[in-house]
């Protein structure tokens, strides 16, 4: 409602022209007057009227609109001074909150960049400059950090003040501020009120180079829709769809890890500021990369000032390197993951049901999945360890591989929460594989009342895993290309062709496409999904080793026989299957990614912080320290992805276009780890597995071969691209 609000309000009140060309704050006054009226200006005085996260919303629709209101420093006051008992406190944000005073707001010395200048305070007189004031001269007063606990306020029109507009990044917008002998109140700040204070405002200017980021790439995205060249618009050209794509996978990013750090806050929980420096941290360099790519796809009409382009291009790049930037808050990012005392990364509060059943498959694991039984498993090369049958029959006594299930087929119909908690626990377990959950969702859809008796209850007892027969040699991403065929005979179909890079090769049936019409219009229509007893005559498996160790298998169907009842869903309508599956296992392969993720890292922090004989340890090294914090944040945007999924899941399948946003972002956060851990490990760290030294039996040089795997399979993260584009941007195919 706020957003939407505001929206309106910036739509029909203010116009970006009066600040392109130089300070305007005669119209920056009336602007804030206006805002006053909407209740913002007392956002972050009292949570039950809007605290830290209605704020974020406030200044990314400023960011948005192009509009330098000074809603940024009015917020901070209200943070910093909202319990002081000064009476300049008080009389400060009575007038704030009435529209009778204007704040300007400076870290002054006390600024992580170190060239914002400083005052100093003698007798409560103030004497020196400040640079990069916001929104000065459109301000009645002044406040400016002294030291850690205290504020300075300065009225702006007092005698011995001197403010000057300064032109950064070609926009105007900030200011000097000179103080010769200038009378200065002090104001004492709560005890450990700064550094959240100083956080706060990082978090405040992120959301609003994101509003003035996404702001620009919606104008672009319309853009590429209508620009044409050779003869079609340009959103069709697919290096253009992949750009956006990327830039929307960036942008979701910022928006999910930005939201929840300020929700956190509000919540009293003390993680927020944890989340505070991801968001930081990966938003400084996303949007500024979106910001460039932007302007890229715009091309030269991009490069006119009357464009309202360059003003984002401006404020993004000004928000996100003012306050230390990303290096300050990677360096705070890595102190709370590398101090030997932390318990690593944040364990996401799941509701009550996801808490309680983490820690039950905890506790099951402990009993039945560690000891001898782990080691011995652990000992196993690679290419023995993708599956234990013992295993999946063990836990397939607890009903949790139908976890998520409808109660009519055996299932638990636990929340997406709950299966999150799961599989994050099965991660950090070290658990082998289970289920087939992609086939057992395609059987619940589209599954005849015998299939779903006959299949699922022996999926549900971890007896029976099913492979998926979709590759062909000729047919990849591009599925409805395929040529494997299937000629009704009788009472049986007979299946003819090859089917490659079938991972679960082993497994006691194979969920197969095949082409049941050769004449369809177009090639997708004539498509029907089978299953297919691994073990039938005419089934020719030639396994063959993947450079990540593991297995996958050509697999030839010569006249193989199989039953009519073994069509899944409708003659020629396996189309709807194969993409309704594959829809659900996007859903899901972005969360288990990151999970993944996630839990190597917490092995590769293990070896960072670990001292050697001298007492140094790796994560010394700036360097290396700057590489964790990086990862860290990606792998909080990755959550939240998988997160935010969940939550779409709720209401049914999570749609295609936001699984592929998941399962691009942490595919390739796979990779960027995988590279990231053999630069900090060195050369030890690509001794492969058995081998003597190794470092984690070979894990980390095994997990960069591996990664991939995920950014290959499911459709390639082109494919995905394109998809993103279309899907969720509307750009034409």
């Amino acid at each position: 409602m706020l957003r939407g609000s505001l929206r309106g309000f910036l739509g029909e009140q203010w116009n970006a022209d009066c600040v392109r060309h130089g300070p305007a704050p005669h119209d920056i006054v009336a602007m804030w007057s206006g805002l006053v009226t909407q209740g913002v200006a007392n956002l972050g005085c009292n949570r039950a009227e809007g605290g830290l996260r209605e704020v974020a919303v406030v200044l990314a629709e400023l960011g948005r609109a192009a509009c330098p209101a000074p809603m940024w420093s009015a917020a901070l006051a209200n943070f910093a001074l909202s319990t002081s008992q000064s009476g300049a406190a008080v009389d400060l944000l009575k007038g704030l909150h009435a529209g009778a005073a204007r704040v300007a707001f400076s870290f002054g010395a006390l600024d992580p960049d170190q060239g914002t200048g400083s005052i100093q305070v003698r007798d409560e007189r103030g004497r020196g400059l400040l640079r990069f004031v916001e929104a000065a001269g459109s301000c009645t007063h002044l406040l400016v950090a002294i030291d850690r606990t205290v504020l300075g306020l300065v009225a702006l029109d007092a005698a011995g003040v001197e403010v000057i507009p300064t032109r950064a990044m070609g926009a105007w917008g900030f200011y000097e501020v000179r103080l010769n002998a200038t009378p200065v109140t002090l104001i004492a700040l709560d005890d450990g009120l700064f550094d959240d204070l100083l956080l706060k405002g990082k978090l405040g200017l992120t959301a609003r180079a994101h509003g003035a980021a996404r702001r620009a790439f919606e104008l672009v995205t319309d853009y590429v829709k209508q620009r044409h060249q050779f003869g079609q618009p340009i959103g069709r050209f697919q290096a253009i769809q992949h750009k956006l794509a990327n830039g929307l996978i960036a942008l979701e990013g910022v928006r999910l890890v930005l939201d929840h750090a300020t929700k956190l806050h509000d919540l009293d929980d003390g993680d927020w500021r944890y989340f505070a420096s991801c968001a930081v941290v990966f938003a400084s360099d996303a949007l500024r990369r979106v910001s460039l790519e932007t302007h890229h796809a715009f091309g030269a009409i991009g490069y006119a000032d009357e464009h309202d382009a360059p003003l984002h291009f401006k404020r993004v790049h000004l928000d996100t390197i003012a306050l230390g930037g990303s290096l300050h808050a990677k360096r705070l990012l890595a102190s709370s993951l590398l101090d030997p005392a932390s318990s690593g990364l944040p364990e996401y509060d799941l509701g009550p049901a996801g808490n309680a059943l983490r820690e039950q498959v905890r506790q099951w694991l402990e009993e039945s999945w560690s000891g001898d039984r782990k080691a011995e498993f652990g000992r196993r090369p690679f290419s023995k360890r993708e599956f234990d049958a013992d295993f999946a029959r063990d836990i397939g006594k607890t009903g949790w591989i139908g976890l998520g299930w409808p109660s009519e087929f055996g299932g638990q119909a636990r929340s997406p929460l709950e299966q999150i908690a799961f599989m994050e626990t099965m991660e950090r377990g070290e658990a082998p594989r289970i289920g087939a959950a992609i086939q057992a969702n395609a059987l619940m859809m589209f599954g005849t009342p015998e299939q779903q008796q006959r299949y699922l209850p022996e999926i549900l007892r971890g007896e029976a895993m099913h492979g998926m027969g979709y590759s062909e040699p000729q047919a990849g991403s591009d599925l409805a290309a395929l040529r494997t065929s299937a000629v009704r005979d009788g009472d049986h179909w007979v299946i003819n062709g090859q089917k490659i890079w079938t991972t679960t090769w082993w497994g006691k049936y194979m969920f197969l496409a095949a082409r049941t019409d050769r004449d369809a219009k177009p090639p997708h229509a004539g498509i029907s999904m089978f299953i297919v007893p691994m073990n039938a005559e005419g089934v020719t498996v030639r396994p063959a080793t993947t450079m990540y160790d593991g297995s996958f298998a050509n697999i030839f169907y010569d006249d193989v026989r199989i039953p009519q009842e073994n069509i899944v869903g409708e003659v020629n309508g396996g189309w709807k299957v194969l993409t309704g599956a594959l829809a659900f296992e996007r859903g899901l392969v972005g969360g288990g990614i990151v999970l993944k993720v996630a839990h190597a890292f917490e092995e590769l922090r293990s070896h960072v912080i670990a001292k050697d004989d001298g007492g140094a340890a790796l994560g010394d090294d700036p360097m290396v320290r700057d590489k964790m914090a990086t990862l860290a944040a990606e792998i909080e945007v990755g959550r939240q992805l998988m997160m935010r999924c969940a939550e779409l899941a709720v209401d049914g399948v999570t749609p295609p276009e936001y699984g592929a946003i998941s399962k691009v972002f942490s595919g390739e956060l796979m990779e960027r780890f995988g590279e990231a851990a053999l630069d900090i490990l060195g050369m030890r760290a690509a001794l492969s597995e058995q081998m003597p030294g190794t470092i984690d039996n070979g894990r980390f040089e095994q997990n960069l071969r591996h990664s991939l795997m995920w950014v290959i399979s499911i459709g390639t993260n082109e494919i995905q691209r394109s998809l993103i584009a279309q899907r969720a941007l509307g750009l034409p195919r």
